[in-house]
């Protein structure tokens, strides 16, 4: 994990692959509802996303997908275990799986298990409980499925009694419905949308959703895995929480609904990405691909009509700008610094396998910029610097250069470095 403050001077920054930070970008798409997964295939391959959630309904057509544009599949389950698993089994034979997902977000949507309703505001959410656990150890019992990750209930925080949703195993002496030592998860799954209850746009709104400690105005990792925000109970202590395995699988930014329109969920979203990789969230699956498809909003980065958003195009620009065919088994380091660096700008160094540093920086202030200058702690020959609201080619280019200024607002720049 990267992070863009308190950083000493000089100090040499680890850098991580830029294929690892492509591979966490997730969006929700809906064939499982009957939409038409065709539809989905050039815009997967515009944006770039290797990451779709989805239900297992119609899995012929996921299977397709897969094969045409290379996603892998999250999917999301409900409590009927033997066709969740052949499912799962199904995709992964095809390589088109990603991870199984517990059920979503039972305290809207309540679910049965073994003739046992549970969730809801009201009822008991053991059968929650019991269904997840049951997940969990069929997933890891099934000679296809053991190596794929399992993700946790989403809004677990919402539990009414204490079974154990904010743990991804049960510990010893916690005392509550389920006993020490159950499995749920391998990954904790809120579903922190940046915009929370704020009803606003203010500064740093991607960097606080991400923060794994932070109790704030939306479902963020805290208020699901610290301490529940329905019934207060305590989970994880805030030094487990920083190291706690996590997943988003919803988050986002509705472009009529929220503040500042289809430019302004277009900044959000790249943030978005970029500040949960940065703070150590495995993956990131925005809600959703396409407006309309799971609710009545506008969270899509395509429009009604298939047409795209400008989300979609500074999407298209950052991984266009990051794309990566090889591998590279061990980053490099770099000692850069940004001097002066306010509290709204950040960094992620990323490294490609040709040796070539990425260094994104981005930032996170609704009015006015900063002006700062970046050490890139050594002299590179080739120097590009790219604005991802400008497209994917490059606005600026410098040749033996071991510093540059640069001016931060509001979205992404990328300053490409090459030896």
């Amino acid at each position: 994990m990267i992070l863009a403050l308190g950083v000493t001077p000089g100090e040499a920054r680890q850098a991580q692959t830029a294929s690892m930070f492509l591979s966490s970008l997730g969006v929700n798409t809906h064939n499982d509802q009957g939409y038409n997964a065709s539809a989905y295939v050039e815009m997967l391959r515009y944006t770039g996303i290797k990451a779709v959630r989805d239900g297992a309904r119609n899995l012929i057509n996921l299977i397709r997908l897969h094969q045409q544009t290379g996603v892998l599949f999250d999917i999301v389950t409900g409590c009927d275990l033997q066709k969740t698993l052949g499912a799962a089994r199904a995709l992964a034979r095809a390589g088109a799986l990603l991870s199984v997902e517990g059920p979503n977000e039972p305290n809207n949507f309540p679910i049965t298990f073994a003739g046992q309703k549970g969730g809801g505001s009201t009822g008991s959410w053991l059968p929650v409980a019991n269904c997840q656990a049951a997940l969990y150890a069929g997933v890891k019992g099934d000679a296809i499925l053991k190596k794929y990750p399992v993700f946790h209930v989403s809004e677990g925080g919402a539990e009414v009694d204490n079974v154990g949703m904010q743990f991804l195993t049960v510990p010893r002496g916690a005392n509550i419905k389920v006993v020490d030592g159950t499995r749920f998860a391998d990954y904790a799954n809120p579903h922190n949308f940046a915009s929370g209850h704020v009803g606003d746009y203010i500064d740093n709104m991607a960097w606080s959703a991400a923060d794994p400690t932070l109790n704030g105005p939306w479902d963020g990792l805290y208020s699901e895995y610290g301490r529940t925000w329905r019934g207060g109970f305590d989970g994880y202590s805030q030094t487990d929480l920083y190291a706690l395995p996590r997943v988003t699988t919803e988050t986002g930014w509705d472009s009529v609904a929220d503040k500042g329109g289809e430019i302004v969920q277009a900044k959000m979203i790249t943030n978005i990405y970029l500040a949960q990789f940065a703070r150590g969230w495995r993956y990131t699956f925005i809600y959703e691909l396409v407006d309309e498809e799971g609710s009545t909003g506008n969270h899509g980065l395509y429009r009604k009509n298939h047409s795209p958003k400008p989300a979609a195009d500074y999407i298209h620009a950052l991984t266009t700008i990051l794309a990566d065919t090889g591998t590279i088994v061990t980053p490099g380091t770099l000692d850069y610094t940004v001097s002066s660096q306010p509290e709204t700008v950040h960094d992620l160094l990323l490294q490609k396998s040709d040796g070539t540093f990425e260094l994104v920086l981005w930032g996170e202030r609704v009015t006015g910029d900063n002006d700062v200058m970046v050490q890139l702690g050594a002299k590179f020959t080739t120097v590009r610097i790219y604005d991802i609201s400008e497209g994917p080619a490059p606005q600026r280019r410098l040749s033996h250069v071991s510093s540059l200024p640069l001016t931060l607002s509001d979205h992404t720049l990328v300053v490409e470095m090459r030896r």
